[in-house]
């Protein structure tokens, strides 16, 4: 999703390359990061974009605080959380209480890589993650002690496992939404409270008229694997554009 502003102007967000946030990951190991620690969280990293990836089973829980919108050619969902290459849920390091954060804020630093088979993954961090003490000192949680890893490296095992997991049910319904031919390419227009105008653009979203009239076999499957409630989850949290809207008059022209 990009983003421009007529006053002022905003280079629209990179979202990129690799994976969004990790700059250097690299497969955790016992001897080598035997004295690494991590830091307390904040959510400083993920304060320079206005979206963030998501995953079906959280659909619920996003739909409540955010926008879900799909991008790509292969139509990953995505949370919108601002206007501009500003995250408007972050401020002094910590995300909005009020606000549900997204699962791939939550698995930051960690993070699955690929080893050898596809379906074979390791553990790996981000070693420049602002989070992560590399042994300079003693400050921050331990991952390794005595040879072994600690709890924070089991859990982190865990919810990269879940997500991973849910990550390839995310690729399956978004496959199963451009087979059927239901995204359509849209863009908005807003004009803020100060009056500055701003187009969002390079998003799709399910068409309501084919969602209609999708075949009745199709229906049958899609309410069975819960497919028809992602959807509607979807078409719901679009109405939170209103309340980024709000967010976004609420900072300043300067900032």
């Amino acid at each position: 999703m990009t983003a421009e502003t007529t006053t002022p102007p905003t280079a629209a967000p990179s979202q990129a390359t690799g994976p969004l946030f990790y700059q250097q990951a690299v497969p955790l190991r016992s001897d080598e990061h035997a004295t690494w620690r991590l830091l307390p969280e904040t959510a400083n990293f993920a304060a320079d974009t206005n979206a963030i990836p998501a995953v079906i089973g959280e659909f619920g829980s996003l739909a409540q605080h955010y926008p879900i919108i799909f991008t790509g050619q292969d139509a990953m969902p995505l949370v919108a959380v601002g206007l501009s290459q500003r995250n408007l849920f972050v401020a002094d390091g910590v995300w909005d209480e009020q606000s549900y954060v997204p699962a791939y804020v939550r698995r930051y630093p960690f993070v699955f890589m690929q080893a050898g088979e596809p379906d074979n993954y390791v553990l790996a961090v981000d070693a420049a993650a602002k989070q992560v003490n590399q042994g300079e000192s003693e400050e921050g949680l331990p991952l390794f002690q005595d040879g072994k890893a600690t709890e924070l490296v089991d859990n982190a095992m865990r919810f990269c496992s879940d997500y991973t997991r849910e990550h390839e049910h995310t690729r399956r319904f978004s496959a199963a939404l451009i087979e059927n031919d239901l995204l359509i390419d849209r863009n908005i227009d807003v004009t803020l409270a100060d009056g500055r105008k701003m187009s969002v653009n390079g998003f799709q979203v399910v068409d309501v008229e084919k969602f209609a009239a999708l075949p009745d076999e199709t229906v049958v499957a899609w309410h069975r694997s819960g497919w028809l409630a992602l959807v509607h989850h979807h078409l719901s949290s679009l109405a939170r554009f209103s309340a980024l809207v709000n967010r976004q008059s609420q900072v300043p022209a300067e900032a």
